[in-house]
């Protein structure tokens, strides 16, 4: 495997981990006497790249020891990250280089093409022999396409939302609970001394992992996506739990996915690449019920982006770090197609997410309480530690 020329990317949403990988990848491949070429912005560095003599500083990073060294401190992803998806590239989106080449690129959709013919040209043309992708269910998709392809990649799973098929864990969520926990804790004062009902949204579009986990430790109350429930039986409980308290307050966390019976979900703007619009705040839609229903005053707070900002903790540092190295070592092994993941507990190599395939989700009957909304905590003997068994 000397020799062998690696190309590496994050897609998607930034999570807290992703520096970790990359710099876990490089030491690993450069000990294998492997060069690893860092791909910049995601798969729109693979659409827009246009190298002079392989060179190409705005979507190429050649990556070393040197300028990889300190940056698994750090959040985010210092390659950068777009939702560009070449599948479905807009006409309009394409570089203007590439501009003659688009009579040529298969229409999937009126003013939408598939870029992928240049995709794996420009591959070729970096002299690239396998690919490191890593993100979530829509990037992973995309990797799953160059593989059928014939290109060699292997993927690492990332998402707060912990919702990609065919593992346990994704780098990232770890970090979004604890920064959700340290939220909701230090809030808690403010909430109290008014007297009010705090309500917290976090991320989870389909899946509610990041409110269920939350709730799980904070002993609050959740409503997730999986379950549409009933706005009255939870103002009753939220109503009991504050004059229950001494302190005449009360907490519930909410998936931006979660709603009511009656109550569609609302978006707004344009639709990224993958189809997916921004969804209105349900914390704001509860709290005006609260205020109306309740009479009662709220303290509102949207958690989202907080939960993947600054460093990640020792369990996203741990899987990220680990996940790269199998990928490394998969490369190295010949493999391809394969995405590093945990099944009951273990670190294994599972297949891709097919395009088009079911995000995991809550499995409500072994995990939330819904006439209570609450998280179960019964029966965790066997399970591995993220509850939630393939």
């Amino acid at each position: 495997m000397t020799g062998r020329r690696i190309g590496i990317l994050t897609g998607g949403g930034d999570v807290p981990g992703l520096n970790a990988a990359i710099r876990a990848a490089v030491y690993d491949a450069r000990d294998r006497g492997m060069e690893i070429i860092g791909v910049r912005r995601g798969w729109k560095g693979l659409t827009h790249v246009n190298p002079v003599d392989g060179v190409d500083p705005e979507y190429l990073l050649p990556l070393d020891r040197a300028n990889t060294r300190t940056v698994d401190r750090m959040g985010g992803t210092f390659l950068h990250s777009t939702r560009t998806q070449p599948s479905r590239m807009k006409v309009g989106d394409s570089p203007e280089h590439l501009q003659g080449r688009l009579a040529s690129l298969a229409e999937v959709s009126p003013g939408i093409v598939d870029f992928t013919p240049i995709v794996l040209e420009n591959l070729e043309r970096l002299r690239l022999d396998s690919l490191i992708a890593i993100g979530g269910d829509d990037t992973l998709s995309y990797a799953r396409r160059l593989h059928e392809e014939g290109f060699p990649v292997v993927c690492l799973p990332k998402t707060m939302d912990n919702d990609v098929p065919n593992t346990e864990y994704c780098i990232g969520f770890s970090t979004a609970i604890t920064r959700a926990v340290d939220n909701i804790g230090r809030q808690r004062t403010t909430v109290g001394s008014h007297e009010r009902v705090g309500i917290f949204r976090v991320f989870g579009r389909d899946a509610g992992f990041t409110a269920l986990y939350t709730a799980y430790v904070t002993g609050i109350r959740c409503c997730i996506p999986e379950h549409v429930f009933d706005l009255d039986r939870l103002l009753a409980l939220l109503m009991q739990d504050k004059r229950e308290n001494p302190s005449n307050y009360t907490l519930v966390v909410l998936s931006e996915g979660a709603t009511w019976e009656g109550r569609t979900v609302q978006e707004y703007g344009d639709a990224d690449a993958y189809g997916h619009r921004k969804k209105m705040s349900v914390g704001e839609a509860l709290s005006q019920e609260v205020k109306k229903q309740l009479k009662e005053e709220t303290v509102v707070s949207d958690l989202t982006y907080d939960l993947r900002g600054g460093p990640p903790d020792f369990i996203d540092r741990l899987v990220a770090t680990t996940f790269a190295a199998m990928a490394v070592e998969c490369i190295a092994d010949g493999g391809s197609g394969r995405m590093m993941a945990l099944q009951k507990g273990c670190y294994v190599d599972a297949e891709i997410p097919g395009p088009g395939g079911k995000s995991r989700s809550v499995d409500v009957s072994a995990m939330y309480d819904t006439a209570n909304f609450l998280p179960k905590r019964d029966n965790k003997a066997g399970a591995p530690i993220f509850l939630n068994m393939l």
